[in-house]
């Protein structure tokens, strides 16, 4: 499901701005956002609110009750952030193109297709009467700012419109968003179902093993024997492959396995702190952009003291602390989704089978309105399953059945966090929220812990859902989902501290399963390892494993080339020289001046793609569109590695020193080529690991000096715990202890405005990229602002 817009977005939008399309100063920056005065009037409001905004324009708002509250949060996000408020419901609704361009319409066209504007609809209705009262507090708070506010920000007028009021529907449109963010099975599934149709079942049971040594060893007896090596199908499939040159090459993205979207997150229990206090850490994997994607918030409203970060668009804490209870969130990789294979009647194609006999899809017509064009029409068909997705699976068109997607699967009970007062009571209300699946981890002021889900989990009946199936004999389906006491926990372990890094958990006998394909368990294997040397700890202790760079999942592949970095080799092959200075020069870390890992990385790319493509060769062929997603790669390469058979890789003339050897020399041409010739232990890691911060109008090079943040060194990898690839890394780093608020720790990237001429507008970037500590809670007001009721 993940599609990235962003450069499209950055396309129309800098070609928007630069041909003076609209009023402003072509290329001009923003001008300053207007900035609430010291009162202003809020209608809905129940009692006065007032909100004070510290040195980082952090906003404190104390009101009387929870609406109160929540339309004061509207208020002052869109204050700060009022273009990527409009960006994200447009974004999630598909109404790009209406105000960007045609650009945009491939986009709009596939939200179209499946049907958030719809489902936020049908949501809504749904909802229980304290979550529409707060979606319609938060809706009242934004359209407030929205009627006082003096002049626009100039994302506004340079493209010639201005944003429409908030709906609750918006909120839950933004929701849908991080849904889609967050889900990873659709590409997941196809590429099981292909590799299922196109290879010996042997070999998919092999290729699909999640259960990495990494993660073997957390599970340890829970952890089951990995399949057996199927050497003679891979033999054939390498022999085939060689005889036809009809390998899968391209088949597996560059980078296969190497940057998840993902998080850390981990509970200490007061037995491993030095005063009995428990301790939260979490730092969420994410796309980066300016604005950040969340916004810092502290809510005070009768009882209820919050604490933590805002999805701009949603009136929720989504994690940081009650004074109780702490919590975290990384994403689950839950399977939410099916693709169900669709028996259209061999005679009349607007007629497919289900169980209770041939039915016509229902069709919709959706216009799509186009910015300096005609408006364009597209047709959505639906089954009783769900959409029909735009594109077909191994030639057979496929609907998508997704909780996102369902009324009866997506709420924002996360708001009753505000009344949880220990890890038992947080984590029911966990169980019992509709929001993308998520594991949670949970701290309390007794010094407890705890980790569970949260989300909507289907109960399926008669398929497991790891492929596509058909349905329509009423043999395969969803029964409802899991009933919120049936998602599992782990309360108080032994250890004293539970770890979720987006790996499998160890669970009890019977749980249900939650999903496969499960991230590689080396971040967790890391944190583990530095949770069991520390005691006892401190937050400042929690923020240092955080920005761990040990890259010890690269441990492997400079053994095997040292193994092959022999005299012999090298003096047989003077290039290699250098590979050997690199690898045996690098420090096992991924700091900005480590050296050696540039190389690596590159020598175990060499690797997937070439074993990769020989064995996926009738995978490519039956889908030959298709970008197989395989979220583990190396654990099946490297058993095969292990093994040192050169005819279960397409080795040369040579043998397998042969094969090593030259995928040693590509990735030495590839490095040279990409630094300028330099010599490969000069290379350091900075060069190659840099933080990409990018404003959407930040494309051309007179505005991105203003607009984005400095593009520097960063410290950390794909596959550390302090997770660094490209424009992914920590979108936050919180370490709280509940109760302890005063001493717990928050930064992010960039700032809290998305005004460039505000002084907060890149104010915490230089300690997230330094890893310098903030404080979690706002200081000393700066700014106060009371928000008052309109007069009756």
């Amino acid at each position: 499901m993940r599609r990235n817009v962003r450069p499209l977005l950055l396309s129309a939008l800098i070609s928007l701005a630069t041909s003076g399309c609209a009023e402003g100063t072509q290329g001009a920056a923003r001008a300053p956002a207007p900035r609430a005065g010291s009162a202003a009037t809020l209608p809905g409001l129940d009692g006065a609110v007032t909100v004070t905004s510290d040195g980082l324009g952090i906003p404190t708002i104390r009101a009387a009750s929870r609406e109160d509250a929540l339309r004061a949060l509207g208020f002052v996000t869109a204050r700060d952030r009022l273009f990527q408020l409009d960006l994200l419901r447009r974004s999630n609704g598909g109404r790009l193109a209406e105000v960007l361009g045609r650009d945009l319409l491939e986009a709009d066209t596939l939200q179209r297709q499946y049907g958030f504007l719809r489902a936020a609809t049908a949501i809504l209705a749904r909802l229980p009467e304290s979550q529409r009262a707060a979606l319609d507090a938060y809706a009242e708070g934004v359209n407030a700012y929205l009627r006082s506010a003096e002049a626009l920000p100039i994302e506004f007028r340079q493209l010639g419109y201005r944003p429409e009021p908030w709906r609750p529907e918006d909120s839950l449109l933004v929701v849908l968003g991080m849904f889609k963010a967050l889900s990873v099975t659709e590409e997941t599934e196809r590429t099981r179902t292909v590799l299922t149709r196109s290879l010996p079942k042997s070999v998919t049971t092999f290729l699909l093993d999640d259960i990495d040594p990494y993660t073997r060893a957390l599970l340890g007896a829970q952890a089951w024997a990995p399949p057996p090596l199927p050497a003679e199908e891979l033999r054939a499939l390498v022999a085939q492959s060689q005889t036809t040159h009809a390998g899968g090459l391209g088949v597996l993205s560059e980078a296969a396995g190497e940057a998840p979207v993902g998080s850390n997150g981990w509970a200490v229990a007061g037995q491993r702190t030095r005063d009995g206090r428990a301790i939260v850490a979490n730092d969420m994997h994410l796309e980066l952009g300016v604005p950040n994607i969340w916004y810092r918030a502290e809510l005070r409203y009768g009882d209820s003291e919050l604490a933590g970060l805002v999805l701009p668009g949603v009136p929720v804490i989504i994690v940081g602390t009650n004074r109780h209870v702490a919590w975290g969130m990384t994403n689950l990789d839950g399977d939410v989704m099916d693709l169900v294979r669709i028996e259209t009647h061999p005679e009349r194609p607007d007629e497919y089978r289900t169980p209770s006999g041939w039915r016509r899809f229902d069709v919709a017509q959706e216009t799509i309105k186009v910015r300096g064009g005609p408006d364009v029409a597209v047709t959505v068909r639906s089954t009783i399953w769900g959409p029909v997705t735009p594109r077909p699976l191994l030639g057979e068109p496929v609907a998508l059945r997704w909780t996102a997607i369902d009324p009866e699967g997506v709420d924002i009970g996360l708001l009753e966090m505000d009344r949880a007062r220990s890890v038992d009571e947080a984590a029911s209300v966990m169980n019992a929220a509709g929001g993308p699946g998520c594991n949670v981890l949970l701290a309390d002021r007794r010094g407890r812990v705890a980790w569970t889900v949260t989300g909507r989990m289907p109960r399926r009946r008669g398929f497991d859902g790891s492929v596509s199936v058909s349905w329509a004999d009423g043999r395969a389906g969803w029964e409802g989902y899991l009933a919120p006491a049936a998602l599992p926990r782990i309360v108080d372990p032994p250890a004293g501290f539970v770890v979720n890094a987006n790996h499998r958990m160890p669970l009890a006998e019977g749980a249900p399963v939650l999903g496969r394909d499960y991230t590689n368990g080396y971040r967790a294997y890391r944190i583990t390892e530095r949770l069991r040397e520390a005691r006892p700890v401190t937050e400042a202790d929690l923020l240092e494993v955080q920005l761990d760079t040990r890259a010890g999942f690269f441990d492997f592949y400079r053994d095997l080339a040292l193994r092959a970095l022999t005299e012999e080799a090298v003096s047989r092959r003077p290039a290699l020289a250098e590979a050997r200075r690199a690898v045996t020069a690098w420090d096992g870390r991924a700091d900005v001046a480590s050296v050696g890992l540039p190389f690596l990385i590159r020598f175990r790319r060499a690797l997937v793609k070439e074993v990769f493509a020989t064995w996926l060769g009738p995978s490519r062929a039956a889908e030959p569109t298709l970008k197989l997603d395989l979220p583990e790669v190396d654990t099946p390469l490297q058993r095969v590695l292990h093994e040192r058979s050169p005819d279960l890789v397409p080795a040369p003339e040579g043998g397998w020193d042969a094969f090593i050897l030259a995928a040693l020399e590509r990735a030495v041409t590839t490095v040279k080529q990409e630094h300028g010739g330099r010599p490969l232990d000069q290379i350091a890691w900075g060069a190659v690991s840099r933080v990409r911060i990018a404003h959407p109008l930040g494309a051309s090079p007179e505005l991105a000096a203003r607009l984005n943040m400095p593009d520097e060194p960063l410290a950390g990898c794909g596959a550390c715990v302090r997770l660094v690839s490209q424009t992914f890394s920590a979108s936050e780093r919180l370490v709280v202890s509940p109760g302890r608020e005063p001493e717990g720790i928050l930064h992010m990237p960039a700032g809290q405005s998305g005004d460039p001429l505000s002084p907060n507008y890149r104010d915490q970037q230089r300690a997230w990229v330094d890893g310098r500590p903030l404080p979690l809670l706002a200081g000393p007001a700066v700014h106060t602002l009371t928000l008052v009721p309109e007069r009756r």
